[in-house]
């Protein structure tokens, strides 16, 4: 990276221009644009990893954008910006899984089987033997909590603090769920 180029901010310094900018009724639409493009990606990766299909993760990760905007004025800076919209796309990820469940009249964990088909399709035949695919398996196959304290400790590295403050949970009861999953993915991995 030379000189010239621009460095990135740090995210507690991308929050605080956030919520200048939506301070101000002027600048408004700049604070929603930062909020998204700031956190888009990372936001989507964390649904899609729960819902596995492209169209549904659009769709809620619109909608958490949708509630995190309406929800904003009342954001209290206690916590950082990306927990907070962590905990909205979780909860909208959980809602929106039991729903699917109920709609279908599915027991609470059979939901597993569509998750899994659509993650099969999505995956070229070549692939269904990589260890990545193999992995995705054993993690649909964990209750949806599980599923979503692995994805966020496995992939995004989240402390278990602020895991804590996403999920309302405690950090020795994340610990011990993570655990729980890590074995099973374990388990399902080496008897594949």
């Amino acid at each position: 990276m030379s000189a010239d180029s621009p460095q990135p901010k740090p995210p507690l310094a991308v929050d605080r221009e956030i919520l200048q900018l939506f301070a101000s009724e002027q600048t408004r639409d700049s604070a929603l644009r930062l909020l998204m493009q700031h956190y888009s990606k990372r936001l989507y990766w964390h649904i899609r990893k729960m819902v596995i299909d492209h169209d549904e993760t659009d769709d809620l990760l619109q909608e958490t954008f949708i509630k995190a905007w309406k929800g904003l004025a009342n954001f209290r800076d206690e916590a950082a910006l990306y927990t907070w919209l962590y905990r909205i796309a979780t909860n909208n990820c959980l809602t929106h899984l039991k729903k699917k469940r109920e709609r279908f009249f599915l027991p609470i964990h059979d939901i597993t089987p569509e998750l899994q088909e659509k993650l099969s399709a999505a995956t070229p035949s070549e692939a269904a033997e990589s260890i990545e695919f193999k992995l995705q398996q054993a993690i649909l196959r964990l209750p949806d909590k599980q599923r979503m304290v692995f994805n966020m400790r496995y992939y995004d590295e989240m402390p278990y603090e602020e895991m804590s403050q996403v999920l309302g949970t405690s950090v020795g009861a994340l610990k011990a769920s993570y655990h729980h999953a890590a074995k099973k993915v374990e388990d399902f991995l080496k008897n594949r």
